[in-house]
């Protein structure tokens, strides 16, 4: 599901590139960027980003342990 997340932005992104119709983006320096934001969309979503959640064992160990205590002088007048 990353994968497919960050292939469909980097597809977003090349159309709104393409669309801008900026005078210095040649269909070679197009072709280019699109190698590169589909490069980087699938080496950020493969590296970068974790689908994976903690295992309920995992989880239920953390909400049990207590919070550690603050001890609070209180004051006397």
């Amino acid at each position: 599901m990353c994968a497919m997340t960050a292939a469909a932005g980097a597809t977003g992104a090349r159309t709104w590139l393409q669309n801008s119709h900026a005078t210095w983006l040649t269909p070679r320096r197009m072709k280019v960027a699109t190698i590169g934001m589909m490069g980087t969309a699938l080496v950020v979503s493969t590296v970068g980003l974790s689908g994976s959640t903690p295992s309920p064992q995992k989880a239920a160990g953390h909400a049990s342990t207590p919070a550690p205590t603050v001890a609070v002088a209180s004051r006397t007048r």
